[in-house]
Formats: structure tokens, sequence, C-alpha cells
């Protein structure tokens, strides 16, 4: 390829990726894509020869980028998806053009990891030893590599070496979480063979937090039938409502009892750095393991989570398996990444991750968060003061929980129309937002993350959700 066709290619990439981020406050948040366009996509056929690059690049700007998730705009509020940090979006392009294994060996990509994974590590407040942490996918990732690491413990205590003989020279062992925990926790859980019948759901109070008592009683039943309780996983943050677990207490019980203590902050555990909130994570500290995203409240372009364990021993004797063709005496003591997670080949995910906290500085990325915790509450407060509204939960870090309830309907009818409204508001085009079931009433689900939305824009979404109501009862079927 010519030089200079990659350097012409280059400019105009810039140019159109500038200008898509520029006009997104202007344009729709998100829109269905029209029939003719999907199939463009789906039935594109394979080139027998090369298409030159501006060409290339003519299919993405008219075919890709003119049909975004949308979660780039500021009115989007939807799950828990943020926009890009310009400064990781640039580096994205750095990163790729390097092209590495960042498995291990003697080059940059492989130190700046360790510097990030420290950086996440101080943000959250979280003791970290050298080879404490790596960058993986995302927190569905790193959930597995915690999860493994406690039950690499439990056997260990136990006698028993799963790695050599497998689950089945264990007792059953258990594990607890609350019905609000992300269900990536089962899904790793059910990855390594415990069994999802051995996953108990234990109580919450109505605050929504994980009842101590419940846990301890769980614990207790477990070890009378002859099973080995080894885990408890606490929340930063729950999916549905962002209500924090009380960790202190779990932690109390976690020690007393030999129980490995996993806090899932995949979107929460940044909420310390917001000083009118941060007294909700005290004993975060304490946990055994944390799982979390950079890729949701930092904005690190997707994808990147990032594992934390206190104990380096429990995370490299779980993973650790060095052929010879990978021994390298330039990787130091603490040996390669691919020693303490399942990716061999792994991508250069520490760049972005140091581009966006760095651009941002401790600073900027605390007031990013108080911005929009504040704007939270703020949106919590017009929900409360509004006959037609109800506010489901208290709002503790920026997801708001809370319903649209027109006088004149009874509750089957209110959960319809909920349960319908979030699909309306998304296509109108004006703001993005979600729903879920909490406490089995159907609800929608607006969490804020980006920094540049505005009061304005979280009284477009209440103005929004009632016009689309307004439109879904005029239904016959929604009364």
């Amino acid at each position: 390829m010519p030089d200079e066709d990659f350097r012409t290619a280059a400019r105009a990439t810039a140019d159109l990726v500038a200008d898509y981020l520029d006009a997104l406050p202007e344009r729709p948040v998100w829109q269905p894509m029209a029939e003719a366009d999907r199939r463009a996509l789906l039935d594109l056929p394979l080139p027998e020869t090369g298409v030159p690059l501006d060409a290339l690049l003519k299919t993405v700007g008219d075919r890709v980028m003119t049909a975004p998730m949308g979660n780039g705009n500021p009115r989007f509020f939807g799950w828990v998806n943020s926009a890009p940090q310009p400064a990781g979006v640039l580096a994205t392009l750095a990163a790729a053009a390097m092209n590495p294994s960042s498995a291990g060996g003697d080059h940059a990509d492989v130190h700046l990891e360790r510097a990030v994974v420290r950086w996440i590590a101080e943000l959250v407040g979280f003791p970290h030893p050298a080879g404490g942490g790596l960058l993986t996918s995302g927190t569905s990732m790193a959930t597995i590599v915690c999860l493994a690491a406690a039950r690499n413990r439990a056997a260990r205590l136990a006698g028993v070496d799963v790695r050599a003989e497998g689950l089945a020279a264990l007792p059953p062992l258990t594990g607890y979480v609350t019905g609000e925990t992300h269900s990536c926790v089962r899904k790793a859980w059910e990855l390594l063979g415990l069994g999802s019948n051995r996953l108990r759901t234990v109580a919450t109070g109505e605050d929504g937090r994980l009842d101590t008592a419940a846990l301890a009683a769980a614990v207790a039943e477990d070890r009378a039938a002859g099973r080995l309780p080894f885990l408890v996983v606490a929340s930063a943050g729950t999916v549905g409502t962002g209500a924090v677990d009380a960790f202190e207490p779990i932690a109390d019980l976690a020690g007393r009892e030999g129980l490995w203590l996993h806090v899932d902050g995949a979107y929460g555990a940044f909420g310390v750095l917001d000083p009118a909130i941060a007294h909700r994570y005290a004993g975060m500290d304490r946990a055994d393991s944390i799982a979390l995203d950079p890729h949701k409240w930092l904005g690190v372009p997707v994808d990147c989570g990032c594992a934390l364990v206190r104990d380096t021993a429990e995370l490299r004797g779980t993973f650790s398996l060095v052929p010879s063709y990978l021994r390298d005496d330039a990787a130091g003591s603490l040996g390669w990444f691919s020693e303490y997670g399942t990716e061999q080949t792994r991508p250069f995910r520490s760049l972005k991750v140091w581009a966006s906290i760095a651009h941002r500085g401790r600073a900027g990325v605390a007031a990013d968060i108080a911005h929009t915790t504040a704007l939270a509450r703020q949106l919590g407060d017009l929900v409360g003061a509004c006959d037609d509204l109800e506010l489901l939960a208290p709002v503790e870090t920026s997801i708001v929980a809370f319903r649209y309830r027109p006088a004149g309907l009874d509750e089957a009818a209110v959960d319809r129309l909920n349960r319908d409204l979030p699909a309306a508001v998304q296509l109108r085009g004006r703001v993005f937002v979600t729903g879920a079931v909490l406490g089995g009433r159907e609800m929608l689900r607006a969490c804020l993350l980006n920094a540049t939305t505005t009061e304005a824009d979280i009284r477009l979404l209440l103005d929004e959700v009632r016009a689309a109501g307004a439109e879904l009862r005029d239904r016959p079927d929604t009364d």
C-alpha cells in the first residue's frame, strides 16, 4: 500500500470520526434501521479483489456510522453504556497500529497495563499488590477470573488440587448472591462447573442491600448439610437500582466464615470517587476481589474490564501454565499476564485506559462522576414531585428506577404500560431509556453516565415518557 494512500485515508477517517462526534447531540438518539439498510449489511458479498481505502471509508460513513446504538448521545439513559472518551478513541487507533499481544514480554503495553491496573485500584481504593490484577474484555470475564481464584483457594484449603483432581474430589461448593446480583456472576459460576442450584439467593432488606442475617443463616444451613460455603458476592451498585451493599458487615461475616468476598463493581465501584456518596463504599477495600468496567463510568472505549485480586498467589496459582515455547527470562518475577487469566493472545487495552484517565486526571474523573450522580438525584426528585410518576427506590448512585402511573389505571394496566414504554420512548428518537423488573413490577430504568448530560436532558426524558405513555394509553389493548 502506498504510504500516501494510508495517510490520506487516515486523515479522512479522523475527519469522519470528529464530524460524527460533533453531530451526536443534534441527531436522533436512536432510530431503527430501514430494512434496505439492514439487508445491505447482512448481505454484503465477499469481494473477490481488494477494495480501495477510500471506498472502504465511504461504506463506513454511509452504512455503519449512520446507524449507531445511540450511547454517545447525552440523552442516552439505557442499560449501562457510556459515551467514549475522545482521548480513548485516539489511543485506540495507535494501539491498533502497534497490534501487540499483551500476554507478556518486555514491550510498552505490558508495563503500561501494570500501571493502569494500579491506577484503577487507586481510584477505587483497593489494596493492589503488583500482579494482583489485569485488564479483561469486561466484567463478565473479570468475574470468571475472580471466581476461579476463589474456587481454587476453597479447594486448596480443603486439601484438594482442583486443577489436577477436578470438582469431584470436593464436597458441594456453595456461594451466595442476592436477587439483584448481575447475571454475569451466575454465568461464571455455571461455567466453572459449580452448578447453579448451589448458588444461593439470599434475602435483601427493604433498602435492597444484602441481609447479613439471612446470609449467616444460609451459610449455617449449608455447613450442617455437608456443603462447603466459600463465596459471597456483594454489589457496588446493583443492576436494577444502583444500590450499594453494606460492605463492612458482609466483610466481617466473610472473615468469620472463611468466605471469599467478591465485589461486583462493574458499573458502580467508581462511585466511591464522589464525596457525596463515598460513605456508601466503606469496607469495599476489604474484599478479596473486585470486578469492574473502565468502559462504563470512565468512558474507556469498549472493550475493557478489570479484575483486581488481593492475593496474587491465588490468582497466578489458578491460571499459570507456561509451556516451554513461552518461557521468557525477560518477563521478570511477575511472569506473563497470561498466567493470571484465560487469554493467551491479549489486545493492547491499556493505551486507551491510560489516555482516558490521564486526559481527565483523578480530579476530572471524580468531577464527571459527581456530575452524573447529582443529576440522577435531581431526576429522582423530579420524579418524586410528580403525581403521575413513581420513584421505586432511593437514588444511591446514578441509576433512577421509576414508573409512569397516570391516574385511573389498576396495577395490571400500569405494569403493561411500563413494559411497553421503553420501546415507545426509544422510537420517538429524542431520548433513550430501557426497562427492567423490580420486585415483580415493570419499571423504567435511567442510567446516567455521560458527563455532558444536562438538567434539560433529564427534564426532556420525563416529557418523553409522558408523551409516549399518552400514545400507548390511546391504544385499545393498553387500558
